[in-house]
């Protein structure tokens, strides 16, 4: 039998983790396969509504990366990013889905080794809290938070 394997959708800076990702690849760096990036101008442009998004489409948990705070190339983006994300994962409390399942970091386009370390600290987290718990919506099995 297969063990369970945790999906985690990643939005991830184009400028600074993005970078770090390929780096760490190009560098032929082992990390989990978990992850499907989406790559973004900036963390700040991350609405919360992706991220309950991706949880309702059966996300087991979602990561936020971006540039260190002073470092983002639109001046303020990481900043709106951190505030936007300590306000969501009070939320996800109140949905009954574990905070732990959303994840947010900032590394840069040079620290490939500081990603891979993340990356294998988010999977085990989610591995952690197992899968993302269903609910039926009409017959159809769906994520978390009804539409």
């Amino acid at each position: 039998m297969n063990e369970w394997e945790p999906i985690i959708i990643a939005f991830f800076c184009n400028w600074c983790t993005y970078g770090a990702a390929d780096l760490a690849g190009v560098s032929r760096m082992e990390y989990p396969p978990n992850f499907r990036i989406i790559r973004l101008p900036c963390s700040g442009r991350v609405s919360p509504k992706f991220i309950l998004a991706a949880f309702r489409q059966g996300a087991d948990g979602v990561w936020v990366s971006g540039c260190h705070p002073g470092d983002c190339h639109y001046s303020k983006g990481n900043y709106y990013a951190r505030r936007k994300f300590a306000l969501l994962k009070n939320l996800l409390e109140h949905t009954g889905l574990e905070p732990d399942r959303l994840h947010f970091s900032w590394i840069s386009s040079a620290e490939s080794t500081k990603f891979v370390s993340v990356a294998k600290d988010v999977i085990t987290a989610v591995k952690a809290l197992g899968p993302t718990p269903k609910v039926m919506i009409k017959g159809e099995p769906t994520g978390v938070l009804p539409v």
